[in-house]
């Protein structure tokens, strides 16, 4: 891959996502619980309140959902605008494509799925060996904050890759 579209994704799916993700799940996660004292390792979802649970598997399965939507017409309106040339990969030049939907949205949806699956236990784990009964608000923003960081940084570049090397006009 070329030097510039390794820039870009340093850029765009690293540290600008890192900044977007670090904030925008910052914010997102006070607003929520913000009238709490503290928040439970386990909620009914819905019927009680935010938990770290619950939460943290939302994240798992939203973030990338969303970063596929947003990053992904992104990415092809910078292809579509020159500012980067598509890696003009294809269902030939690259196999395994033709196993990935072309449609964003199915695209994000399996990607969050697969996140689930892949992630969700490990986390799950985690919460439970580090024994977290309960956290302050405090400590449960900068979790959700981090962990978004997190996680975006392993997601968000396969997302742009993909967007980029598909980008329309290139027959994926």
């Amino acid at each position: 891959m070329p030097p510039r579209h390794w820039r870009y994704l340093l850029w765009n799916a690293v540290i600008i996502a890192a900044i977007i993700n670090f904030v925008l799940n910052g914010a997102i996660t006070w607003l929520s619980v913000r009238n709490l004292d503290v928040v439970p390792r386990w909620a009914v979802p819905l019927a009680d309140r935010p938990s770290t649970i619950i939460d943290t598997v939302t994240i798992i399965f939203l973030l990338p959902l969303f970063t596929c939507l947003g990053l992904t017409t992104l990415a092809r309106r910078d292809v579509r605008k020159g500012r980067l040339p598509a890696l003009g990969w294809t269902h030939r030049s690259h196999p395994f494509l033709k196993r990935l939907p072309s449609a964003t949205l199915r695209r994000g949806l399996l990607l969050g799925a697969l996140s689930v699956v892949i992630l969700a236990p490990l986390m799950v784990l985690a919460i439970f060996a580090l024994e977290v009964e309960e956290l302050t608000v405090r400590q449960f923003v900068l979790y959700k904050a981090v962990f978004a960081v997190a996680l975006g940084a392993i997601v968000t570049p396969v997302i742009a890759l993909w967007a980029i090397a598909t980008a329309p006009g290139i027959k994926a």
